[in-house]
């Protein structure tokens, strides 16, 4: 597996935390930093590009699971914007390996914050 690497420049959200975004070819990881510059939350992408989701873990709100519909919807269409869509189950111990295999090259307060949150999600085994 490709190991996540920054991606320089991302796009900051007016009135949201500061992120950072971090990609490889099968996923993505935004960090939601806190005032001090510390991880505060995340969404990670996973099994992109051929059938994305996405877990989120924010403060306050916890785990949020969704898949990514692209937006292509097939037909004469123009592609809409990717918008995320509930889903069921979250496989969380294939989904932290897949995290351990990309992680090695993040920042390892990064790394940690991720690892720790996902060994902490309910359908984690213990």
């Amino acid at each position: 597996m490709d190991a996540l690497i920054e991606i320089p420049g991302a796009r900051q959200v007016p009135g949201e935390p500061r992120r950072r975004w971090f990609a490889s070819d099968s996923l993505d990881l935004i960090v939601w930093l806190d005032d001090s510059g510390a991880p505060a939350g995340f969404q990670l992408c996973y099994d992109k590009p051929r059938s994305e989701r996405a877990l989120t873990w924010k403060p306050g709100i916890g785990f949020l699971h969704n898949a990514v519909d692209d937006g292509e919807g097939g037909g004469f269409h123009y592609k809409r914007t990717p918008v995320l869509v509930e889903d069921g189950y979250f496989d969380a111990n294939r989904v932290s390996e897949l995290f351990a295999q990309a992680s090695a090259r993040l920042p390892r307060e990064v790394a940690d914050f991720v690892s720790v949150k996902l060994r902490q999600h309910p359908s984690h085994a213990r």
